[in-house]
């Protein structure tokens, strides 16, 4: 039951093949309450789920209208209850989605190439497809919110477990880290100012701003599209960015500024309401041989520092550490296990690059700063702290109780969901086409099916 209602992933994809090939005759396939799938539809996620590199077995087109079906089930209740998502919502959607096949594709004249289509015209098509898909995954959260688990909850679920069933818990660690990014100074910088400003000029002069962006842009979510980054709102973008696009208007290009991702240069296309329409040209100003030697520097202090006992490692953290994620809870790295964050990370989950500095550590010990360039091209140096290793085990509640608890209330929030459906089932008319009636993935919807 948990994978057919789970339809957030699924459900939710962008559907990359709008060209599969029709059948010259469509048909109904199946009849939900008063909800329709055509065979178009069916062979649309069909093409769309072969695309996405999965196997071609035997029942995925079973599996493929059973996830149907369930979406179908919950928008018709979201319906009777209410449940609707705002336009805002979709539009950030459908804009975050386009943007991730543009990047498969290459680019949007690629993607545009591929559909036969514009951008425009693809939107609107899929939009009524992800507006029902966040409806239904809204609904389900609202079947399942608010279930929680009590402690003696916890301790029945444990115990349904037999001794030699309990799972085995690997090696896991708690590490916490200062990041430090070099500064670069006014005189520094200048340099990758005026490179931008020099790229602004060719703009206003005639260039075309998408072929530059393309030809220069050094950000990799954008670049390849011209520089563009689809709809966004005031909370997505950083404060300076935000500034200028909602003060410009639609074809106007801002001047030379700067954010903490380096030089930026946008221009608007489009102004929706609270969202805008923009693209822009990035350049990353570049760590110097002189501003990592001043860092480095300021590293070694607070190293001293920390091991002195004149500052704990969570106080340096929050003073010091340039990464956001974690400098507010004493600098400790999370992990994330399905929907939930825990300091403590699976051995094979740890970093490789932190693992080699890490493994030769004591508990409670700090590093020495450590040289290290980050996934966005940033050099800089961290010191980390180690500050506990808990040796592989099987699964007790006094070392493992959160992750016990987690999957005692997705048990509950399943079990929550199962007599949700069942009863809506029985209640609803249901009709499934003879080609697809005997899929042991429909049984459940067949079984006294309602005349």
């Amino acid at each position: 039951m948990k994978k057919v209602l789970l339809i957030a992933g699924g459900l939710l994809c962008l559907f990359l093949n709008v060209q599969a090939q029709k059948k010259n005759i469509d048909k109904v396939v199946a009849v939900l309450g008063n909800n329709i799938i055509l065979l178009s539809e069916l062979n649309q996620q069909y093409a769309q789920y072969l695309n996405s590199g999965n196997p071609n077995t035997e029942n995925v087109r079973c599996y493929i209208l059973q996830q149907m079906l369930v979406q179908k089930l919950l928008k018709q209740q979201a319906e009777i209850d209410s449940v609707v998502v705002d336009d805002k919502q979709v539009d950030d959607e459908v804009d975050r989605r386009m943007r991730m096949s543009m990047n498969r594709a290459g680019g949007q004249e690629r993607l545009e190439q591929f559909l036969n289509k514009s951008i425009l015209q693809y939107k609107d098509e899929i939009r009524p497809d992800i507006k029902d898909a966040l409806i239904a995954n809204k609904m389900q959260q609202k079947i399942t919110d608010g279930i929680s688990v009590t402690p003696l909850e916890v301790q029945k679920y444990f115990n349904s477990y037999k001794t030699d069933s309990l799972p085995d818990i690997p090696t896991e660690y708690e590490v916490g880290e200062i990041v430090l990014h070099p500064e670069l100074t006014k005189a520094e910088k200048q340099k990758y100012f005026d490179k931008l400003d020099a790229i602004r000029l060719r703009v206003k002069s005639g260039e075309d701003f998408g072929f530059l962006a393309k030809t220069y842009s050094e950000d990799p979510g954008s670049a390849a599209d011209g520089g563009d980054l689809g709809f966004f709102d005031r909370m997505q973008m950083a404060k300076e960015f935000t500034a200028w696009a909602f003060k410009l208007k639609p074809g106007e290009i801002s001047p030379v500024f700067e954010t903490e991702f380096g030089y930026h240069v946008l221009q608007v296309i489009e102004r929706r309401g609270e969202q805008v329409h923009a693209r822009h040209i990035l350049i990353r100003p570049q760590t110097t041989p002189q501003s990592l030697d001043r860092i480095k520097l300021h590293a070694d202090s607070i190293y001293r520092n920390i091991n002195a006992k004149k500052l704990t490692f969570s106080t340096a953290a929050s003073l010091y550490s340039d990464n956001k994620e974690t400098k507010y809870n004493g600098g400790m790295i999370l992990s994330y296990e399905n929907s939930t964050r825990t300091t403590f990370i699976p051995a094979d989950k740890v970093d490789p690059k932190v693992f080699l500095v890490i493994d030769t550590m004591k508990v409670g010990e700090i590093s020495q700063p450590v040289f290290f360039t980050g996934a966005d091209g940033k050099d800089g140096y961290k010191i980390f702290l180690l500050k506990s290793k808990v040796p592989p085990h099987k699964g007790n509640l006094e070392q493992d109780y959160a992750k016990f608890k987690e999957k005692a209330q997705e048990q509950k929030m399943d079990k929550t969901l199962s007599e949700w459906f069942e009863k809506r089932r029985e209640n609803t008319y249901i009709r499934i086409d003879n080609d697809y009636i005997s899929c042991n993935e429909l049984k459940i919807w067949t079984k006294n099916l309602k005349k």
